[in-house]
């Protein structure tokens, strides 16, 4: 399986030399037919998420800017490949955008693995400050040296477990399960923290291995566990919210070096209408989800947060002395 590495340029697996043959068989990631700048945006989200909505509108809102000389042609449910696969192919121009949870940047600009630090954020007003400050900033940018360049946040909101067979009432009722998580040294270093053990699975292969018993349960926000329908498997949910790891609009840099300096301004400014747009969503989405989730039989508590952050300064005690670097950077936003 590819790993990603911040020291090499991305192996592709056979899987992704299968998108990339589909890719170069339709057309270019970044084609320019009869003078119409037609863009090619896969993601692996299901067409009734939020943010799939706000990818749409991104699209709707550079066509009506640059009536009708810019296209973005949106490919959702993984159509064209996993998140890892869709990066690899932002990496060498073979397609031109994707979203990614900032967890999955990790592996690409260090930096970025602040933004999935356990309880990192006092409360959303703080988060939005950070997000759109002068640090955010440079975190969309960190991505830039391996051809990934970040255009905006969208509110993926707060990370919390579900499970089959007992609700997470307290740290040491993860002891033991096998929790799934995003290809994420940091959060498999948080499900450690809590006694856990951590198993890397694919989003789109999820269910199944909730439904096989691969793993116990997993962590996410209320319109992920809705459209993803893992709720059918797993009945309990735990709203610690351990995590808020915004998702990132990204491009490749290799596409957008092809943009006129009009192109890049149309695509930029849709970008940050979207995320405007997004957030508005967002917010009625989880509370819809939730009152779905409740309906449909799944038991929601809401756990003593205290506990699950005593736990998880294990991590940051952890950096301290592993990435001092990483723990000033952590600092400066708690303090922002």
């Amino acid at each position: 399986m590819t790993e990603f590495s911040m020291n090499s340029k991305p192996k592709l697996n056979f899987i992704t030399f299968i998108s990339l043959s589909i890719l170069l068989l339709c057309a270019s990631a970044c084609s320019k037919p009869g003078g119409v700048r037609i863009l090619k945006l896969g993601h692996g989200l299901d067409t009734s998420h939020p943010v799939h909505a706000a990818m749409i509108y991104m699209a709707e809102r550079v066509q009506e800017k640059s009536d009708g000389e810019m296209i973005i042609q949106v490919y959702p449910n993984q159509q064209l490949g996993s998140e890892r696969e869709l990066v690899e192919l932002l990496q060498i121009g073979s397609l031109a955008m994707t979203k990614v949870s900032t967890a999955a940047m990790e592996g690409f600009a260090p930096e970025i693995k602040v933004l999935g630090q356990p309880y990192l954020f006092r409360d959303d007003e703080h988060r939005d400050r950070v997000l759109k400050g002068p640090i955010g900033k440079d975190l969309l940018d960190a991505g830039e040296k391996y051809w990934l360049k970040g255009l905006c946040y969208y509110d993926a909101g707060k990370r919390s477990f579900y499970t089959k067979s007992k609700p997470v009432e307290k740290p040491e009722d993860i002891q033991g399960l096998k929790i799934r998580v995003m290809e994420s040294p940091t959060a498999v270093r948080l499900i450690q923290s809590f006694g856990g053990s951590p198993t890397p699975v694919s989003f789109g292969e999820l269910y199944t291995a909730l439904q096989q018993g691969i793993v116990d349960g997993a962590e996410n926000n209320p319109p992920s566990l809705l459209t993803s329908r893992h709720y059918e498997v797993c009945k309990f949910y735990s709203l610690n919210e351990h995590t808020a790891v915004p998702d990132m609009m990204i491009v490749s840099t290799k596409v957008w070096e092809r943009l006129s300096d009009q192109e890049r301004q149309w695509l930029q400014e849709a970008a940050d209408e979207s995320a405007v747009h997004q957030y508005q969503l967002w917010e009625e989405s989880v509370e819809e989800s939730m009152r779905i989730l409740q309906e449909a039989g799944v038991q929601v508590s809401y756990p003593d947060k205290t506990p699950f952050e005593k736990e998880a300064e294990k991590v940051y005690e952890a950096l301290k002395t592993s990435d001092p670097v990483m723990y000033a950077l952590i600092q400066e936003i708690k303090n922002y």
